[in-house]
């Protein structure tokens, strides 16, 4: 019996099949190779090269695509490199698009106007940067700082620098800043208050202004001058620091050759009066604090007629100095000049708390330290943003809450209502019959049929 496993003819003739498949397709694989070689030799003779052994091993692939080598090649069928337009520098606008509208105020650096944007009607506030063309040297250091800081500040408590134009005409070296348009200034807006902000406002207004100045210290920018004309406020509660004219970058540690000319002298810090050096944020934080002390109060803190009246004010609120609580003060520069009064009058220290009578005891820690003689005590802005005093009742208000001015800087005027004198105490009281109550039950005769509303005479 013969094995299941035997071949057939049927199993010869699929070998037979396959065999024959094979050699066919070596046979084509040869002819096309074939046909390669006679292309390449073909290739090589034209481009002059000859027959010689570097080119027969050379790669087809980096044969040429062209017979001709690509010479008298039309110039449409040449290939072309890909190029993309990148966009150049573009020119500043014209301050010519803008209407000036009225001026609102006059800086170290700057005047300051209100104007609109004539292609899409935006009030915006156009600073005009003060260049002195007598001074060798270009464009002035402070301008440059103010712009680059600006640039760099872009925060919701920071105001918003929108462009740089430039004058038209013979002015056309003027250069404006364009920034958001602001309503009210702090300074101008205690003034017309009759009351100083509530407490809770104050803590809102401190949140806002420790948001900023984190932000700014964080990216090392330093003010270096806050005070209350310079910090704006709209009509939603809302405050923006601006005019950066004193700003600049610091890093760590700071430079040893820095300016002692910064800082308006109410707001100066006690280390730039003794004649510092090197300095760093903590001059923004005493600001800061003289900041704080005038919300409370509506007026300045510390209103010094020269250099050495603010230090003798700031030595009267804050304390004497000494190696205690400040050690090394005495190697500043301007030290050496002072006449300190005796240790016994010196010890009574800080007398923020009989001044603030009012301020809970988290306020006056909070205001001590911001307002601490020695540098390195002073609250950084992210500490005085984790001080209990803002956990405290009352809590900050809403800015949603807070109370709306008219705009000195928008040219409104305070709209006055007529409404009723206060009862004279000791008055004569009016006479019944002088009283015409009949406006009273004027479309009520339901009410007044029906027994539901009744005047009642006692």
């Amino acid at each position: 019996m013969p094995s299941r496993w035997a071949e057939t003819a049927e199993d010869a003739a699929e070998d037979a099949r396959r065999k024959a498949e094979k050699e066919e397709k070596k046979r084509l694989k040869a002819e096309k190779q074939r046909r390669a070689e006679e292309a390449q030799k073909v290739a090589q003779q034209s481009n002059g090269h000859g027959e010689d052994e570097d080119d027969t091993q050379r790669p087809a692939k980096r044969r040429r695509l062209s017979e001709d080598g690509g010479k008298d090649v039309p110039v449409e069928a040449a290939r072309t490199l890909l190029r993309f337009e990148t966009p150049g520098w573009q020119p500043c606008r014209s301050v010519e698009r803008f209407d000036l509208l009225n001026h609102i105020e006059e800086g170290s650096y700057g005047f300051v106007s209100r104007a609109r944007e004539e292609a899409t009607g935006d009030i915006v506030a156009v600073k005009k940067l003060k260049l002195d063309p007598a001074r060798d040297g270009g464009f002035p250091v402070t301008a440059l700082r103010e712009i680059q800081c600006l640039n760099a500040a872009k925060h919701r408590h920071v105001v918003d620098l929108r462009e740089v134009v430039t004058g038209q005409g013979a002015a056309k070296e003027d250069v404006y800043l364009v920034m958001e348009f602001v309503e009210h200034d702090l300074k101008t807006l205690q003034e017309d208050m009759d009351e100083p902000f509530v407490p809770s406002e104050v803590k809102t207004l401190l949140l806002q202004l420790g948001s900023a100045m984190e932000f700014l210290h964080d990216h090392w920018i330093l003010h270096r001058d806050l005070k209350t004309s310079n910090i704006l406020m709209n009509n939603r509660g809302e405050i923006k620091i601006a005019d950066f004219g004193m700003a600049r970058h610091c890093g760590d540690p700071p430079p040893n050759n820095l300016t002692l000319l910064v800082v308006t002298l109410w707001y100066r810090s006690p280390e730039l009066l003794l004649g510092a050096t090197t300095y760093d944020s903590t001059v923004d934080m005493w600001s800061l604090g003289c900041i704080f002390g005038e919300l409370l109060t509506k007026q300045p803190l510390l209103q010094g007629k020269n250099e050495v009246d603010q230090l003798s004010k700031i030595f009267e609120l804050c304390g004497i100095p000494s190696e205690d609580n400040w050690p090394g003060f005495k190697r500043l520069p301007n030290a050496r000049t002072l006449r300190l009064p005796s240790q016994s009058k010196s010890a009574q220290g800080s007398i923020v708390r009989s001044k603030f009578s009012t301020l809970t005891n988290a306020g006056v820690s909070l205001l001590n330290g911001l307002l601490s003689l020695n540098p390195a005590q002073r609250p950084s802005a992210k500490e005085m943003l984790e001080h209990s005093y803002f956990r405290e009742d009352p809590r900050p208000k809403p800015t949603a809450m807070f109370p709306t001015f008219p705009s000195k800087a928008g040219q409104e005027k305070r709209r006055r209502q007529a409404t009723p004198n206060a009862p004279v105490r000791g008055g004569a009281a009016p006479a019944l019959g002088e009283i015409d109550y009949s406006s009273i039950f004027k479309g009520r005769e339901a009410e007044e049929k029906g027994g539901g509303f009744q005047l009642k005479l006692v």
